[in-house]
């Protein structure tokens, strides 16, 4: 059998499993002190001594017995992914059209390994999968979510039924089994786990992640039901007076020309609509003095991959509002099972902006959702105040970090108490409004400086 489809048994003794569950229960900290004995025992030891452990212990015999299958190469799993996440509990940034793409065009080439982990009831039954991946950052490897940076919810694919399946105890042995499954591939070791983002319930059922010794993530989610028409959803969204503030707008702009919203399908149409997005956005970047994400190698043909290619078209969504043929906003979503993923929008910061033309843009991709059917419109994650005007609530994201040798101890720390950091400015207001201006004065300084 290849190596990439290498079965292991998810079988595992009740050492191992108590250890795993205190593990999990201890809390970071506690665990970051014990894991120098943990470790050797549960992710150095040879496959042999779990099933001697087994063995040993006869009443582990009657747990549900789970087949691990991990892959190592995209092509392996394309088959059983795509059909698999036709019927599972995800989002759209676990897709293989998506995390097949950035692996192309940015995970391969920076050197991240696939280490994607499926599992099946004695059935055959797909009951999970999780599309990990191995990455070398400082000379530590993290074992994290594949594309983790440019996916806004990271997690599993779950089969529907995966909850009543699979409880938090049998989860927890699972787990064990998958890291100590990993270890023993050289390709795969390695020293940290860490996996950010991730929402607290994969479609109707909880995260099994969530029993884990996880923190909220800096940023949160937003989320808002659609109504059956757009008149209903904008009525009860928008009170009067804000309604006759957007009728204003309107007029305003209609002043400048004709306002419409275009829905390029060309490719070479689409092309020059995203690249006045990233133009767009880029000078916003540099106002606010943060990194430009589309100078980063590999990401503007994952973007432009994604916009043209056929295979995608039912994903993806590029619109842009123009007034007078100029494009004063423009828009990248994703439409995945209902729900369309507002993911990257830009706006012209010209007169036009004044107006409120990527605040018009927004309301014409509400209603783009609404008339297509779709039952959601996910402002995914970022807390920009806009957002709180359309949706009841947050999205609280989650991270969960470990080391799991004495080398990965040093950049776990230093994992956890960067987001630490980070969610008490976001989440401060006084805090983050000095650290916002300070950040938009150091950042053009730094710029000049490099050059």
């Amino acid at each position: 059998m290849p190596k990439e489809s290498k079965v292991f048994r998810a079988r595992v003794g009740v050492k191992l499993s108590v250890a795993a569950a205190g593990y999990c229960a201890t809390g970071w900290w506690t665990k970051q002190t014990i894991m120098p004995q943990a470790s050797h025992a549960t992710f150095d030891g040879p496959l042999e001594a779990v099933r001697d452990v087994e063995s040993a212990h006869p009443a582990v015999m009657a747990a549900r017995v789970v087949h691990l299958t991990i892959y190592e190469d995209m092509a392996a799993v394309e088959r059983l992914w795509r059909a698999f996440e036709q019927v599972a509990d995800c989002t759209v940034f676990q897709s293989f059209d998506w995390l097949s793409t950035w692996w192309n065009h940015i995970g391969n080439p920076s050197g991240v390994v696939p280490a994607i982990v499926a599992g099946h009831d004695d059935q055959g039954r797909l009951l999970f999968l999780f599309p990990f991946g191995i990455e070398t950052r400082r000379l530590t490897r993290r074992l994290t979510w594949l594309g983790t940076d440019r996916c806004d919810y990271n997690g599993p694919l779950l089969a529907v039924d995966f909850s009543a399946q699979v409880d938090a105890a049998h989860f927890a042995r699972i787990w064990s089994d998958i890291l100590q499954s990993l270890q023993d591939r050289p390709r795969l070791r390695f020293d940290v786990v860490s996996l950010e983002k991730m929402p607290e319930c994969v479609g109707a059922q909880r995260s099994p992640f969530m029993a884990f010794a996880v923190t909220e993530h800096p940023d949160g989610a937003y989320l808002t039901d659609l109504a059956d028409t757009w008149e209903a959803f904008y009525n009860a969204k928008r009170s009067s007076s804000i309604r006759k503030r957007d009728r204003y707008r309107r007029r305003k702009l209609s002043e400048f020309g004709d306002v419409a919203m275009k829905n390029p399908e060309a490719a070479d149409d689409i092309v020059a609509t995203l690249a006045t997005l990233i133009e767009q956005k880029s000078r916003a970047f540099a106002k606010m003095g943060v990194a430009n994400f589309f100078d980063a190698p590999g990401y503007r043909a994952f973007l432009y991959d994604l916009a043209t290619n056929p295979r995608f078209r039912g994903l993806t969504h590029t619109s842009s509002l123009t007034v007078n043929s100029s494009m004063a906003a423009v828009n990248f979503g994703l439409q995945f099972r209902g729900r369309y993923y507002h993911l990257l929008a830009s706006y012209d910061d010209s007169e036009l902006s004044r107006f409120g033309a990527g605040t018009l843009h927004l309301q014409e991709l509400l209603q783009y959702a609404v008339e297509h059917g779709f039952k959601q419109f996910d402002f995914t994650i970022g807390d920009e105040r806009y957002k709180s005007e359309w949706c009841d609530g947050e999205t609280v994201l989650f991270d969960y970090v470990t080391p799991v040798t004495l080398r990965g101890g040093p950049g776990a720390l230093k994992i956890y108490a960067v987001r630490r950091i980070k969610r008490f400015i976001k989440r401060t207001p006084a805090v983050w409004d000095v650290a916002a201006k300070v950040r938009a004065f150091i950042g053009p300084l730094m710029r000049w400086l490099r050059r």
